[in-house]
C-alpha cells in the first residue's frame, strides 16, 4: 500500500470516521463538540511551530519543552494538537491562551491540507509515535522541518511497519531529525530506512519530570485527614475494565491481614468511572467516589478517583503503586510517575509500550512484574511485612529516575538548533 491507496481506504472510510465520533459521544461528553476541528473546519492563526501531543501521557510529557521553547523563542507562534478529550484538557489547563489548540484532524488529505495551509507551520514535532503519513507527506511539501520526539518504536510496531513498506519508508525517510528514547530503538529505525545522520538518542522525556513539592505536601497531609498515616495504603493507577476486579480481588486478600488497608483505584478513561463504581458496588467493598463530597472515613476501602488531573498526586498519598493496561493487552503507562515518588511499582506483563523503561525499574529491583490478583496481592504483602525490602525498591525507584534525567536538556537543545535557520516572526 502506497500514499495514494492509503488516502483512498481513508475517504472510503470517512462514514467509520463519523460513527465512531457518534460512539464515543454517546459513552462520553468530551466527545459530543469540537468536531469541525477533527475534519480541518477550524479557522486558525497562522503558527511558526505545530506540536502533536497526541493523549494524555504525551502531553505532560511535552510539556516542559513547550515551556523551553516560549522562554527561549517567544517570537514564534505555537500550536498544539491532541487527539484526545484527556490530552486537550492538560493543555487547555497547563498553557491557556499561551498557545493555540485544538485537535489534530483526521489523515484523510484535504482535511490536513486545509488544516497546513492555515498554520503554515516551519517546524512540526510530533512527540513519541504518532506519525500519519498524510500530515508528514503535506507538512512536508509545504516546506517545514520535520521532528519525531521522545521516540520510541517498539519491535511489534517495527514489524508493522515492515508489513507496509511503500507506505512507512517515505514517511520515516521524509522526518528529518529523530529524537529517539534508546539506542535499541534507533536501531529500529535505521533497520527501516532512516539515515543514521537523522538519529539522536536522547533518553525519554518521562525522566524529566517535574513535581509540584506544594501539591505533593497537600495530598501527603490529605492522607492524614482520612486518617490513614499509619494505615496501609496503595493506589491501582490508570487501570482498564478487565483490571477492575483484579484490583478489588488483591484488596479483599490483603484486607484479611491490614483491616485497615486502603485501596485508590484510578480508571484511566472518564467515560469508565461509573463502570468502575458498579464493579465495586458489586463486590460489596466500601467505598466513596472522590468527585463526591463524602468524605474518606475509617471504614472506607476503596476510593475510587473519579476525577481528572490528579493522578499524580494520589500516587503521593500511597505506599505502593500498580500501574494499569498491563494485566490486559493494551500496552500499560508510565511506571516513572510513581517511581518518581520513591514508590515500588507493580505493572503486569502486557507493558510493551514502556518496555524499555520497566526493564530499568525491573533490572533494579524498583519493580515487580505480577500476572493476576494473586501475585499483585503476594507482592504487595511482602512489600508491607517487610520495612527492608520496601526501602530498598523505594531507593531503586529514585535513583532510576535521577540517572537517566537529562532528556529534557538534549531534546530542547536539538530543537532550539532546527529553531536556530528560522526567521523570527514578524
Amino acid at each position: 500500500m502506497n500514499l495514494r491507496y492509503y488516502s483512498l481506504l481513508l475517504y472510503l472510510l470517512t462514514p467509520l470516521l463519523l460513527l465512531y465520533l457518534a460512539f464515543r459521544a454517546l459513552k462520553s461528553a468530551d466527545y459530543r463538540g469540537r468536531w469541525g476541528e477533527r475534519f480541518g473546519l477550524s479557522q486558525l492563526r497562522h503558527s511558526d511551530i505545530l506540536i502533536h501531543g497526541v493523549s494524555m501521557g504525551e502531553t505532560l510529557a511535552a510539556l516542559p519543552l513547550i515551556r523551553i521553547l516560549q522562554q527561549q523563542r517567544p517570537d514564534l507562534s505555537i500550536t498544539v494538537t491532541t487527539t484526545s478529550p484527556t490530552g486537550s484538557r492538560e493543555v487547555i489547563k497547563a498553557l491557556g491562551n499561551s498557545v493555540q489548540h485544538q485537535y489534530l484532524p483526521f489523515d484523510l488529505p484535504w482535511c490536513i491540507r486545509r488544516f497546513l495551509k492555515q498554520l503554515q507551520p516551519q517546524l512540526v514535532i510530533i512527540m513519541e509515535t504518532e506519525l500519519w503519513p498524510n500530515l508528514l507527506h503535506q507538512a512536508k511539501q509545504q516546506g517545514a522541518q520535520l521532528l519525531l520526539a521522545n521516540a520510541r518504536l517498539s519491535a511489534k510496531s517495527a514489524a508493522n511497519y515492515r508489513k507496509w513498506p511503500k507506505l512507512s519508508r517515505p514517511m520515516l525517510q521524509s522526518l528529518d531529525r529523530i529524537a529517539v528514547q534508546t539506542a535499541t530503538e534507533a536501531q529500529r529505525f535505521i533497520d527501516l530506512g532512516v539515515m543514521p545522520s537523522k538519529l539522536q538518542v536522547c533518553g525519554s522525556l518521562k525522566f524529566d519530570l517535574q513535581l509540584d513539592e506544594s501539591k505533593i505536601a497537600v495530598a501527603k497531609a490529605q492522607r492524614q485527614q482520612w486518617g490513614r498515616q499509619a494505615s496501609p495504603v496503595w493506589i491501582a493507577g490508570s487501570v482498564h475494565p478487565g483490571e477492575f476486579a483484579a484490583m478489588l480481588d488483591c484488596h479483599k486478600t490483603l484486607l484479611q491481614q491490614w483491616p485497615q488497608a486502603l485501596l485508590i483505584m484510578v480508571p484511566r478513561h472518564p467515560e469508565q468511572f461509573d463502570n468502575a463504581a458498579e464493579v465495586i458496588q458489586r463486590s460489596g467493598l466500601r467505598f466513596v467516589r472522590r468527585s463526591h463530597s463524602t468524605r474518606v472515613s475509617h471504614d472506607t476501602q476503596v476510593l475510587l478517583a473519579d476525577t481528572m488531573g490528579e493522578l499524580l498526586a494520589l500516587y503521593s498519598c500511597a505506599d505502593v503503586a500498580f500501574v494499569g493496561g498491563t494485566l490486559i493487552p493494551n500496552g500499560g503507562h508510565n511506571p516513572l510517575e510513581p517511581a518518581a515518588l520513591g514508590l515500588p511499582v507493580l505493572e503486569g506483563p502486557n507493558h510493551r509500550d514502556f518496555k524499555e523503561i520497566s526493564g530499568l525499574l525491573e533490572d533494579a529491583g524498583a519493580m515487580q512484574i505480577v500476572a493476576d490478583a494473586p501475585q499483585l496481592a503476594a507482592a504487595i504483602q511482602g512489600l508491607w511485612s517487610d520495612v527492608a525490602r520496601w526501602q530498598q525498591a523505594s531507593r531503586a525507584s529514585l535513583a532510576v529516575v535521577s540517572a537517566n534525567k537529562g532528556a529534557l536538556e538534549r531534546q530542547s537543545t536539538l530543537v532550539l538548533q532546527l529553531l536556530a535557520s528560522i526567521k523570527s516572526a514578524d
